[in-house]
């Protein structure tokens, strides 16, 4: 093969004869051999850089032209492929091998017993967390799939007190459990759990169950921690109780809720992974029904009118809602109904079926004791949501902005705020129709049960990187698992753990935290708020007129018994 190359490149040997036909002469003999040596040089030298490695030449020109020699050799590089994906995360399961432990008919029923038999003494029949192998872990360069949404950067304003005071001691979290329901220590990927106190209903079940899916979701990665949680609805961390010498213990407590005298540290709350008390389904699903019923009534062809449904004896300031409803003498443009739990939990929830609300234009978002978890499904029906004025947020709520995701209502003149907005509302449709969407749109987009995962990563992750000590397991405290929990479950708490467990773990890392908000964000941001609702309250002032006493004829109103 060398040869009948070089016969392809070696000048006619005849141009170095004597003569046509005449022997070889000694010299050109010579002249010949030292020409093939020099060719068959090349192509050696040729097919051994093709054969090793094409980074060695820098012009690769001069390679395109020269294709004679390229294509006379085999050349034998590989070239370079694609990393294959990774095989596909083991799939979680759920097996039990045992009953649940009997209930005792003593505790009362707005008390789930789930959680505490789990953590009893009579336990350790129920399956063990070490019988379920844990995943390989994602490697450390695992790429994040997004930027996280903007509510991520109140992480860093929730945890820097704490970051100003130093960091958390084993005294500050040890100070946290004055109030706590329930303790928590992650110590290689597993949770540990102490039960201070029973929490209402199943809040403290699902919280916890909540985190067990997200260390399935990221294996490995949720670092060692120890954190105390309450789950009642106040905040209690007043920061004037801290300062000075008492700054050394200012606890850092998990809650679902604060505001802006207190330090709480917020949580997304337990109903992302279902409220069975109420048959309110976890989010995932039930995020998809909402989309689902915001299509059912066009926007235009929905009652033009503010909607709302839920307890009001759990708050004076709903009381005060009552008192806007449609009635003989007055029209508010408000439709208020009671919800009576007990008789809807008899009839099998029948009338609370949440993603059949959206028929309203306008829905009224109030706060309840403290916040309320009703505050996505309202914002997630496409509907131009009344806000009451609220005292308290959660993780998400603190970006939502007047006029662009909600209309803001005055807490001490309810009933002609929510009258005006209305009124404003279906005179100019399009933006009350705009201002809905972008709220649906956010919950719908921002609020993802993938997001809310990242967001608790994320939380944990910055809140353990503050300790200064070393996590380790309480003495009271049990190990619990997902089937561990799961299996000592009964009826809706069972089967909503089933809906809303993680399947697999994650094939990639959670969203990129973006930073904190400079002084000069912060300040914009308030700015922003304050100025739009600066803009209603002069609204509302210039449109405002004395209220006709004057009793109307009854038949011009609904009649109030459709309502409360």
């Amino acid at each position: 093969m060398a040869t009948a190359a070089a016969a392809a490149v070696i000048p006619d040997g005849r141009r170095w004869s004597k003569g046509s036909g005449s022997p070889s002469s000694p010299v050109t003999t010579a002249i010949f051999l030292f020409f093939f040596v020099v060719v068959v040089g090349v192509l050696v030298s040729a097919r051994w850089i093709t054969t090793t490695s094409h980074l060695s030449v820098t012009n690769l020109d001069q390679w395109r032209s020269k294709p004679a020699i390229l294509t006379a050799t085999q050349t034998t590089s590989i070239p370079a492929i694609p990393a294959a994906p990774p095989p596909p995360r083991p799939s979680y399961s759920l097996s039990c091998s045992a009953p649940p432990l009997p209930r005792d008919p003593e505790i009362p029923s707005n008390i789930s017993q789930t959680l505490g038999l789990l953590l009893s003494p009579n336990a350790s029949s129920t399956p063990t967390c070490a019988a379920i192998p844990d995943p390989p872990p994602l490697p450390a360069t695992a790429n994040a799939s997004s930027t996280c949404p903007a509510y991520f950067r109140f992480i860093h304003e929730d945890l820097h007190p704490w970051r100003a005071a130093g960091g958390i001691t084993r005294a500050m979290v040890d100070q946290a459990r004055t109030t706590a329901n329930f303790r928590l220590v992650v110590i290689r990927g597993r949770a540990y759990i102490e039960r201070i106190a029973p929490a209402f209903q199943t809040r403290d079940l699902f919280t916890v169950w909540g985190i067990l899916q997200l260390l399935r979701l990221y294996p490995g990665r949720v670092p060692d921690l120890d954190l105390m949680f309450d789950c009642v609805d106040w905040p209690v961390v007043h920061p004037e109780q801290y300062e000075g010498e008492n700054a050394t213990v200012l606890p850092p407590l998990f809650r679902y809720c604060a505001d802006n005298e207190t330090l709480d540290i917020v949580f997304p709350d337990w109903s992302f992974w279902g409220w069975p008390e109420i048959n309110i389904k976890p989010w995932d699903a039930l995020q998809k029904e909402l989309n689902s019923g915001n299509k059912r009534v066009k926007w235009m062809n929905r009652e033009p009118y503010a909607y709302w449904k839920g307890n009001p004896d759990v708050a004076a300031t709903r009381q005060e809602l009552v008192k806007c409803n449609v009635s003989s003498e007055h029209e508010w443009n408000a439709r208020i109904y009671k919800q009576d739990w007990l008789k809807e939990i008899k009839a099998g929830y029948k009338q609370s079926d949440l993603a059949s609300q959206c028929t309203h234009r306008y829905k009224i978002y109030i706060e309840g004791s403290a916040w309320s978890v009703s505050e996505k499904y309202i914002l997630a029906c496409d509907s131009m949501t009344l806000v009451v004025t609220p005292k308290y947020y959660d993780f998400y709520s603190r970006v939502l902005m007047p006029m662009q995701h909600y209309w803001p209502v005055q807490d001490d003149s309810k009933c002609s705020s929510i009258k005006y907005a209305v009124d404003w509302g279906n005179s100019h449709k399009q933006k009350a129709q705009l201002i809905g969407k972008q709220a649906s749109n956010f919950i719908q987009k921002e609020l993802s049960m993938d997001y809310v995962y990242d967001y608790m990563f994320h939380l944990l992750n910055e809140y353990a990187k503050l300790l200064r000590f070393k996590p380790t397991k309480p003495p009271e405290a049990v190990e619990v698992c997902s089937e561990s929990l799961a299996c000592q479950a009964i009826g809706n708490e069972k089967k909503f753990m089933k809906n809303s467990m993680v399947r697999s773990a994650s094939d990639a890392g959670p969203c990129d935290l973006p930073p904190p908000f400079s002084p000069e964000e912060f300040k914009a941001l308030q700015h922003r708020r304050k100025k739009s609702m600066k803009q209603i309250e002069t609204w509302e002032q210039k449109a405002s007129k004395p209220v006709d006493s004057k009793p109307r004829e009854l038949h011009a109103f609904p009649s109030p018994k459709r309502f409360i």
